[in-house]
């Protein structure tokens, strides 16, 4: 760090990030499983691609939250995405990668990417 300019960058990046992660009433939700199994499984690089992919958007209306079992462990990383009045969707064995379509089509679009979701995996 060189400078009061850089060290307020920083300070502003993470104070975005904590913005994101705080849960607001009508709000999108996106829980990402971060029990032991899907941490294991990866859940750590797929919360942080959520976070930095919904801060690069400027989205405003995301909250995104990590939670513990989901209880599907064989199809872990594993993420739900709720929408105010609409049903939970379900999305499993994540990547980084995936999360990203899942920005893009799902919570900027509204289009479920249903080849990652629960039912095309079981």
């Amino acid at each position: 760090m060189k400078s009061l300019a850089e060290l307020q960058a920083i300070r502003d990046k993470a104070r975005n990030q904590i913005n994101i992660r705080e849960e607001k009433s009508d709000a999108i939700r996106v829980l990402v499983g971060m029990a032991t199994c899907g941490i294991a499984a990866g859940a750590r690089p797929v919360l942080n691609s959520f976070v930095d992919e919904v801060a690069k958007r400027g989205l405003k209306n995301v909250t995104i939250t990590q939670t513990g079992c989901i209880g599907i462990c064989q199809y872990e990383p594993v993420v739900e995405v709720i929408l105010p009045n609409q049903e939970k969707v379900t999305y499993v064995k994540m990547t980084a990668e995936k999360a990203v379509r899942v920005v893009n089509d799902h919570l900027v679009n509204g289009n479920v990417v249903t080849e990652f979701t629960i039912g095309a995996n079981s």
